[in-house]
């Protein structure tokens, strides 16, 4: 037990998941499952009469069981409503190289996992049905779920706290084939850097195609925003290890940074046209503040 602690210390402390408790994560367009979970629907005019029954699973609330059918039977089931459904959340992290830049609690892979961490809680906790998939260069993605029920917490963290990055991800192909694979469609979350050389577009508009209510997390690190460099560089490619030869001065990063706010713009005007969620995140920003702000003030948990 002090080991899986471990883990879910590392990346969410107590007073933080106490907080995530009372979060659920809302789908405004996506279609909700036939398995039932203990989540509130967002549909009028629902019953809250009993409906179906479901196994338990660890974590469940034991005021939900029905131990008449447990006396009969010697196997507990969790009472479900009417009004209660579930839904498919994945959560797409982005493995590349690329991602692994920033120092500490600043260092994007890290801020992803943890935001991870914290959406999947969320999940789990609601008794919504969670995958969260690593996508890394040509490799297949090292995969967490499908899971339901709040007993596979602490799995979750110590599945996140023992990812890695590495190589090129080619997001288009990535999100394609996770697209097309046999999964139910729900709400998918991409979290990355967008750093990818065929793009990313293609792959949302894959996701979506199958069904999927799409979001973008943009993690950048505050020197990606504004390099704090001057004089002559060799800039290295930390993903394929190429390098060009440069001289930073004031001019060449007034341009640098137009040309990243541009970027941004462009694919915030990409996702709002094709209705997809996009959150532009500095990892300057505590991702507490994120989840527990940020996305509660755009009405993606409440």
């Amino acid at each position: 037990m002090h080991f899986s602690r471990h883990f879910a210390m590392s990346l969410l402390d107590d007073t933080t998941l106490r907080k995530l408790d009372r979060l659920t994560l809302v789908a405004s367009r996506v279609r909700a499952g036939a398995i039932k979970g203990d989540r509130r629907s967002t549909k009028h005019g629902t019953s809250i009469e009993f409906a179906d029954y479901r196994d338990y699973v660890r974590g469940d609330d034991l005021r939900r069981v029905d131990w008449n059918v447990y006396a009969r039977l010697n196997r507990p089931y969790v009472k479900l409503l009417e009004e209660e459904e579930d839904l498919a959340v994945h959560l797409l992290v982005d493995a590349s190289r690329s991602m692994d830049w920033g120092e500490g609690e600043e260092n994007k892979f890290r801020y992803a996992l943890r935001t991870t961490a914290a959406l999947g809680y969320i999940a789990l906790t609601r008794g919504d049905r969670l995958t969260v998939s690593l996508l890394h260069d040509s490799r297949r993605p090292v995969q967490f779920g499908p899971h339901r029920g709040r007993g596979h917490t602490l799995r979750l963290f110590s599945f996140l706290e023992q990812q890695e990055t590495g190589g090129q991800t080619d997001l288009n192909s990535a999100l394609r084939e996770y697209a097309l694979a046999a999964r139910r469609p729900g709400l998918a979350y991409l979290i990355s850097d967008l750093f990818s050389p065929n793009g990313y577009r293609e792959g949302l508009s894959q996701l979506q195609g199958r069904g999927h209510e799409v979001g973008v997390f943009h993690l950048l690190s505050p020197d990606e925003l504004d390099p704090p460099l001057a004089g002559d560089l060799r800039l290295i490619d930390v993903e394929i290890g190429t390098g060009q030869e440069v001289t930073l001065d004031g001019a060449l990063r007034d341009l640098y940074r137009r040309r990243v706010n541009a970027w941004r713009d462009e694919t915030q005007a990409f996702c709002l046209k094709r209705d997809i969620h996009y959150i532009a995140v500095e990892t300057t920003v505590t991702w507490e503040e994120l989840v527990l702000q940020g996305l509660r003030r755009r009405g993606l948990v409440k």
